[in-house]
């Protein structure tokens, strides 16, 4: 049996993403991938990026990564300036998707969802939207597409799972931003990697507590854009998009 540890959005804080880091290799497990928007919201972009270059041997595109390098707007260009080009157009080109097979599933792992960085797919959703989520790509087509038993994505910042058809859908919540519970979340597969046929397979979700006011405290060293919007998010797990601060 073989085990990944599947992390997603830091979005730049890195006491976050550090101490993720830490318990997966704590808990022996070498693989990691990586799920998208490494950048945003912190302060930390660099040491982010780097560490998930060396650490993660699997790295698939946000939304934060793709506008970094189109959006002129003030959250994208603060982050733009610290990341230089090279690190900017390393998270322009990360691919899409990633797909495997473990244990008898195939297995497909995306940011948002099969159809774009940017259209969101909430656990609460109607049936329809969430059953979307194992539509074929653009690109695919007919006998030539993938038809995933399981789908993973990060993007909403809520960690859940969620059976239906016979088939499963799990968001792995976020390292740096978790929109549910204030502590960093991050999953763990576990099966027979490449394995065709059906053997023994799970997904283990996992809480890690950080130091948050560590984090708040970087961010306003930094003065990073949207300052009170992210030390809330931070420290309550409200969405800024939800309610606006008093």
């Amino acid at each position: 049996m073989e085990r990944i540890a599947v992390i997603s959005d830091i979005h730049g804080n890195w006491p976050a993403c550090e101490a993720v880091l830490e318990d997966i290799a704590s808990r022996g497990i070498g693989r990691v991938f990586c799920l998208g928007d490494l950048i945003g919201k912190g302060p930390s972009p660099c040491e982010v990026l780097d560490a998930v270059r060396q650490r993660c041997e699997v790295v698939v595109r946000g939304n934060w990564d793709e506008l970094v390098s189109i959006t002129d707007d003030l959250n994208f260009s603060w982050q733009a300036e610290r990341l230089g080009t090279e690190r900017v157009q390393y998270l322009a080109q990360l691919p899409f998707h990633y797909d495997f097979r473990m244990s008898g599933r195939r297995i497909r792992l995306v940011h948002a969802s099969p159809q774009s960085v940017y259209h969101r797919v909430q656990p609460w959703d109607e049936p329809e939207k969430r059953l979307a989520m194992f539509d074929p790509l653009a690109e695919e087509n007919g006998k030539d597409a993938f038809a995933p038993d399981v789908v993973g994505y990060g993007d909403v910042h809520n960690a859940f799972i969620q059976h239906f058809q016979g088939k499963t859908l799990f968001n792995v919540g976020s390292v740096g931003n978790p929109l549910d519970v204030t502590q960093a979340s991050y999953c763990i597969l576990e099966g027979n990697l490449g394995e065709e046929q059906a053997t023994p397979f799970s997904i283990h979700f996992v809480r890690v507590p950080y130091d948050i006011e560590l984090a708040v405290k970087q961010a306003e060293e930094a003065d990073v854009p949207s300052l009170s919007y992210y030390i809330r998010e931070l420290r309550t797990g409200i969405y800024r998009g939800i309610q606006d601060l008093d």
